[in-house]
């Protein structure tokens, strides 16, 4: 079905036109399939946001993406930093009582945003995305000053974290050699059925 817009006569392809965003029912299933979980059974509880320890820094609270996601809401979901402020804690699959997993729709939303070329909140978040996935197949854990290495050459941000850097050298915090886990080849193995 094709709607119009309020402001204009111009037709929009998707079947839904909420409030001004352009919605997009495939956005839903993609999710879906990638993350394993079915947004659809979500109930908007908000027990995610209630337990969320970085929700204070989202400008989408975490329940709301999901309800973003039932709705299709693609566009504004992939390019908000909700999505990447995630950390994965698992804290709203602990407290969903539909037994959700927002973390890994979080995840699929990174993952379609990286694929999709979304432009993300702030220019360089999905080089450092990729440069953390880099370090973890290389070493099977983050070698901090790699990684750093790595990002900032890609980034052209140089030199503005230098003092800060120094200062964790000198307390020991940063190790010049990466060291590699034991189970390097299986972790290695995970990421190659991925890509």
């Amino acid at each position: 079905m094709r709607q119009l817009s309020a402001k204009s006569s111009v037709d929009v392809h998707s079947d839904v036109f909420i409030y001004g965003v352009d919605t997009d029912p495939a956005f839903t299933e993609q999710v879906r399939r990638i993350s394993g979980e079915n947004p659809l059974q979500c109930y908007q509880c908000g027990e995610c946001t209630a337990g969320c320890p970085a929700a204070f820094a989202m400008e989408i609270t975490p329940n709301r993406v999901m309800r973003m996601v039932q709705l299709g809401c693609g566009k504004p979901v992939l390019e908000s930093s909700t999505i990447w402020l995630c950390a994965g804690c698992e804290t709203c699959a602990t407290r969903c009582p539909r037994g959700l997993s927002l973390a890994k729709v979080m995840d699929a939303c990174r993952e379609l945003a990286v694929k999709k070329g979304a432009r993300g909140w702030q220019p360089h978040v999905t080089t450092f995305h990729k440069q953390f996935l880099a370090e973890v197949a290389r070493h099977g854990r983050v070698h901090e000053v790699g990684l750093l290495a790595r990002y900032k050459m890609l980034s052209g941000q140089l030199f503005n974290d230098i003092p800060l850097g120094i200062k964790m050298f000198l307390k020991g915090k940063l190790a010049l050699v990466p060291t590699k886990i034991k189970g390097i080849a299986e972790v290695r193995r995970l990421f190659r059925r991925v890509e």
